[in-house]
This record gives C-alpha cells, structure tokens and sequence, in this order.
C-alpha cells in the first residue's frame, strides 16, 4: 500500500509539472509563493503562444508562428503552424526520379479499342434521320454508307444516304466476297461494303452500321464485340403513319412493311440497347445514342490489352 501511494503521489505531481508546462508563463500560473514582478507581467505581453510537443501531438496548439520570405517569423495570435518550405514541381520531379527512376509521359493505359456500333431497327422508326443527326453530332465516328440496288427516293444523295447500284452490279459485289453482310430486303439488295468497316477500323476510328434487323444479327456473329442497338417508335400506329406519309409503296407493299415490323420488334431482346425515337423526340433519341457509344468506349475490356499468358 505505501508503493502503491508513491506511484500516485509522483503521478499526480508529473501531471502538475505538464500543466504548469503546457500553460504559458505569467502570473496566473506562477509556482506557489513566488512574487509576481514587473519582468513577469511583460514577459506575459511579449511571449508567443507556445505548447510543448505533448500538446502538439493532439493537435491543439497555436504557435504564433509564419513562414515569411527570409524564413519563420512570429504572428501573434495566429492559429496556424508554421508551413515547411515546400519544393518547385520541377524540383520534386528530379527528387522523385533519383528515388523512384525516370517518369514517362506515355499514357497510363493505352486508348480505347475501336469499336462497330449497329443502328437498326424496324421500317418507319426513323433510323435514317436518327443517323443522320448522330453524324451531325459527331464528326468522330465513320458512317459506312450502305449499298442497295432499290431505286433513290427524293432527297436521297447517291454515297451519303446509299450506294445504288443495279442488281447485276450488286450480285457481282456479292460472289466477289465484297460485303460485309448484304440480304434482299422487300424485293431489292441491300448489304454492307467490307472495305468501308476494314478502313475505318484499321485507321483506329469507331464505326457504325445502320442495317435492317436480319442484317444486324448477320454482323453480331461476325463481330461478335460489336455493339447493337434497336431503334423503336412509341407505337406502331406512329409507325404505319410515318410509312403511310412516304408515299413511295403501294398497298400491298405497306402491308408487308408492317407485318415485317411486328416480326422485327420481337426481336428487339436480342440487341444490347433499346432507345426510342417518339414523335418529338429526335434529339433525345441522338443524346442517348451519343451516350451509349461513350459509355462502351469506357469499358475495362476495351481500354485494358488482354492478358499474356
């Protein structure tokens, strides 16, 4: 029992001398019984706030110091420590290269692969004014133009909107292995030219196809990477009134459109992305689009090398 009152006498009296220590002179603290003189009460005025390292280990000092020009000059009443001399950029990069050895300027990770964006969808949806409009958009993207042997519709432009060539032409196209995919389509060839998608993709630029749904699912398994996108409308009595407003089929011609329509959407489970082009909704329609092409070019598989073995 008396060790156990000496370890608290001595303690308690390491406690009094930290406080004393952590309190700054002057004549409210000064030790039991001595005088407080004039020096005392000046020595209070002039002193800067200072606390021993204890106390700055919890962070709850002020110093009453700052950086200056010509090094570390006292602030009174300031709350703030004073700031290291930090290095210039240039000189904490040669730091770092004596340290670490030469930093590179070479990209971290090496840019995205170069992707196929298929647009399709079914007759009177709208793909090719939806096309249009994303190209507007972005001049970064390779538009492949779609040959056909069908005849030009007003206001078509021969190699912005189709290739139209006859049907010899084209069935030449075909048993020479020159397109990509290519299928009869309401009566008329309609297919995809190989050396357009091999150019852009070789030259590192994305490409998109707008192709017919039968088309579309004859790219995925060739491409399979590709990325495929159904175009919709918001019913199908808004489509068969665009298709009726062409004024380019007969009848029996419309009928088939739209029966081949209803086909078609069943199928939309079958693409990666579905966006609908409403009445009034062009824009909407183009920003999703735009959207959906970025968000794939920020995939990991398509921004990481496949890994070596």
């Amino acid at each position: 029992m008396a060790f156990l009152g000496r370890a608290l006498s001595a303690n308690t009296s390491s406690l009094r001398l930290l406080r004393s220590l952590s309190a700054p002179l002057g004549p409210n603290n000064l030790p039991s019984g001595q005088p407080r003189s004039p020096q005392h009460q000046h020595h209070k005025e002039l002193a800067p706030t200072v606390v021993p390292n204890a106390a700055m280990s919890l962070q709850t000092y002020t110093t009453g110091w700052a950086e200056g020009a010509e090094g570390a000059t006292q602030q009174p009443g300031s709350t703030q420590p004073p700031l290291p001399h930090i290095p210039e950029v240039h000189d904490q990069e040669l730091a770092l290269e004596q340290l670490l050895g030469p930093l590179n300027s070479t990209p971290l990770l090496p840019p995205p692969k170069p992707v196929v964006i298929i647009i399709s969808g079914p007759s009177g949806v709208g793909k090719d004014a939806v096309v249009q409009k994303l190209k507007e958009a972005r001049s970064d993207l390779y538009f492949v133009v779609t040959a056909t042997s069908r005849p030009m519709r007003p206001n078509e432009v021969e190699g912005r909107d189709y290739f139209f060539v006859d049907r010899p032409k084209f069935e030449g196209w075909i048993r020479d292995d020159m397109l990509l995919e290519h299928a009869n389509v309401y009566g008329d060839y309609k297919g995809i030219p190989r050396q357009q998608v091999d150019d852009a993709l070789k030259a590192g630029t994305d490409v998109v196809l707008r192709i017919d749904v039968q088309g579309a699912a004859t790219v995925k398994r060739l491409m399979p990477e590709a990325i495929t996108i159904f175009v919709t409308a918001e019913s199908e009595r808004s489509l068969v009134t665009r298709l009726a407003s062409r004024k380019t089929e007969d009848m029996t011609k419309l009928a088939l459109r739209v029966q081949t329509a209803r086909d078609e959407v069943k199928r939309a489970s079958e693409f990666d992305y579905i966006v609908e082009n409403g009445t009034g909704m062009l824009e909407k329609c183009v920003s999703q689009l735009s959207s959906i092409i970025d968000a794939e070019k920020a995939r990991t598989e398509r921004r990481m090398a496949p890994s070596r073995s």
